[in-house]
This record gives C-alpha cells, structure tokens and sequence, in this order.
C-alpha cells in the first residue's frame, strides 16, 4: 500500500479516539485510560516481538524510542483525556488533531531535516486555520484549563509522532511502536495495577468497549499504518493527511454520541479535503542522510530467519 494510504488508514483508526475516551470516562478514572490503554498495549507487543523473536533496538535508537513513548505513550493520551474529563468536548478536542499535522511537520524539519516548500507551509496553514475556525465556530475558541491540556497533547503528539516516523526509515513501524510500548511498561504497568486497586470503576459496555478500542487502535494497531505511512510518504507530508481526523472526529461523535452534525461539518470537511489536496502536490525535499542505508531496514535484518534463503 501507497505511504498515503497507510497514513489515510492510521488517521481512521484514530478519528474514533476521542468518542471511545468519552465512552471509557463513563466509568473509568481518566488516568486510568490514559496510561492504561498503553499498559494493555505493551502486553500485545511484548506478545508480538516475542513471536518473531525480534532483536532489542540498537543503542542509538534508545533515545527516540523514549520520545515516541514520551510523546505517544503517556504525552498526548493522559493530557488529552484529562482534557476531556475536564469538559472539553470531542469537537473541542479536534483543535488538537487539526493542529497536529502543522506542528508536526515544524518538527519534522527540526528533527528529520525535511524541507517542506513555501506551497506547503501555505497549504498547510490553510488546513489549520479552517479545522481551528471549525472548533471555534462550536465553541472551542476559550482559554479554559481544557485548552492548556489540549496544547500540551498537541506538542507531545508532534514530537511523538515526527519521533516514530523518523525511526520507521530504519525499522517497521510496527516494531516501533512495539518497541516503544514496552520500553514504556516499567511505568504504564505499575501505574495501571495501582489505578486498578485505588481508583472507582464502573464496568459497562460502553465503559469496557471505549477503553479496549483505545487501548487495541489507538494506542497500538493504528500506528502500525501511521509510522509506516510517515516514513513511506515523508512525515511532513503524509502529516497533512490527518487534517481530515477532525472532520471524522465529529461525524463518529454525531453518530455515537449524539452530537449535532450541521452545515458547517460538511462545508469544513470539504475545505480540509482541498487543503490536503494541495498539501500533496507541494514540493517536500528528503530529510538529511542517516548515514546508513535504509535498506534492508532493521526488520529486514533483525528478525527470525527464514527457512531459505538465498
């Protein structure tokens, strides 16, 4: 599959992130979801890199994998529900996801040495202001607590994600965030088997389904696609795709939670789809050489031999 099409599949998997967290906070504390979801992730990917007895990452690559757990792990799912919990609504929350794809790819030029053209930027920025004019229109345009959380997911997302897609040129991208989930269990595990003890639950299965989407998509299988997309298409670029999660964002909030879908959905949902547009045709220059080559990346090479070989 095309690196686009990868991303286009992440971004679905993540549009239901913010309408399953409100499903989980029915009954579940909201740190619980935030650092939970990567507690339960860590146990799949521990399962996953032992059944194809995966090699440990190399030293160099420790510290980016920090980042992506900083940044993805624990960053922008605990302040991102704690926004929530703290009223802000899902079409509140999609600020955060239209903002992203920018504030992404002004990483992506610090981090990776991208060099997005003045077309891009342009685009780009077009692409933010309609999602930001989009969430204000609904409401979303004060300062309150929820807003200062919102900014700090949106920072931590930026870096976990330009983070992840930089390593996804030298590993797969499942492996990263494989590897990144369980370099984090030392302290989502822990932190869980506490909040499980301490904190009041509510079991339903609105509650139990909100968390294990979260935990199964958004915080594992979605970035299967979403790194491997980033690295394929650049992360700059295949950033610009998730312009349109907002607009998801608010079509699965009207449907599952009953949120009123008017004129103003659409009319944004087609100026996004126009800017993403043009974010594809704008010239975006190749980051800066790793020093090595990217082929046969990490999981190429790391992995369970095959039984022939050539």
């Amino acid at each position: 599959m095309h690196g686009l099409g990868l991303a286009g599949l992440g971004v679905l998997s993540y549009s239901f992130t913010f309408p399953a967290t409100a499903f989980a906070l029915e009954g579940l504390h909201p740190y619980l979801i935030g650092v939970g979801r990567s507690a339960v992730a860590a146990v799949l990917a521990a399962l996953v890199l032992l059944a194809v007895r995966a090699r440990p990452p190399r030293r160099g690559q420790v510290p980016a994998l920090a980042a992506v757990g900083g940044g993805v792990i624990f960053g922008f799912p605990v302040l991102s529900t704690l926004a929530l919990d703290h009223g802000a609504s899902s079409a509140h929350a999609a600020v955060v996801v239209g903002l992203l794809p920018a504030a992404t790819a002004v990483v992506a030029v610090l981090r990776a040495g991208e060099r997005p053209s003045l077309a891009f930027w342009l685009a780009c920025g077009a692409g933010a202001l309609c999602v930001t004019g989009f969430a204000l229109v609904r409401g979303a345009g004060r300062f309150t607590p929820a807003d200062l959380l919102l900014f700090g997911a949106l920072v931590a997302g930026a870096v976990g994600y330009a983070e992840g897609g930089r390593l996804a040129r030298d590993m797969a991208g499942w492996r990263v965030i494989s590897w990144a989930t369980v370099l984090s269990a030392p302290i989502s595990v822990p932190v869980t088997a506490y909040l499980l003890v301490t904190t009041h639950l509510q079991w339903t299965v609105r509650t139990a389904s909100g968390f294990g989407y979260v935990a199964l998509f958004s915080a594992y299988l979605g970035f299967f696609a979403w790194y491997e997309g980033l690295a394929r298409a650049g992360i700059a670029r295949a950033s610009q795709v998730q312009l349109a999660q907002p607009v998801l964002t608010v079509l699965w909030s009207g449907l599952l939670l009953g949120e009123l879908i008017d004129a103003s959905t659409l009319l944004t949902a087609v100026a996004v789809l126009v800017c993403v547009a043009l974010t594809q045709r704008a010239r975006v220059g190749p980051g800066r050489p790793s020093g090595r080559t990217v082929a046969p990346r990490d999981d190429l090479r790391n992995e369970r031999p095959s039984v022939t070989s050539r």
